[in-house]
């Protein structure tokens, strides 16, 4: 699925990848290029927080991506909740538990059976 175009980083642009692995648990894989660093947001935070949600509807906090100068970031992770949608926030906290910052980048829900 790809990132639907954003206000609050209008030149980054990415994906994520979905797969099942052998243990029914699932690979998520993101790329992301052009991601303004978190700093420079109006307000500025200290990281971008990957959220699944899951679905069930629940939002789950799955990560965080390495905040740097570097303007082409990839994130992965396995989880054992089906997702339904990935977005990332800019937070204060990496280990926040609800988002709490403005969403930066979004996917529309996956409809795929995975």
């Amino acid at each position: 699925a790809v990132f639907l175009a954003s206000s609050v980083v209008p030149a980054a642009e990415g994906y994520v990848k979905v797969k099942k692995d052998n243990n029914n648990n699932y690979v998520i894989q993101m790329q992301i290029s052009n991601l303004a660093g978190v700093e420079r947001l109006q307000p500025p935070r200290q990281t971008y927080v990957v959220w699944m949600v899951t679905n069930q509807g629940i939002t789950k906090n799955i990560g965080r991506v390495a905040s740097s100068n570097k303007l082409n970031v990839s994130f992965e992770t396995v989880s054992s909740f089906k997702p339904n949608q990935i977005f990332i926030t800019a937070e204060d906290n990496e280990s926040a538990q609800y988002p709490l910052g403005q969403v930066v980048l979004s996917t529309e829900k996956f409809w795929s059976n995975l």
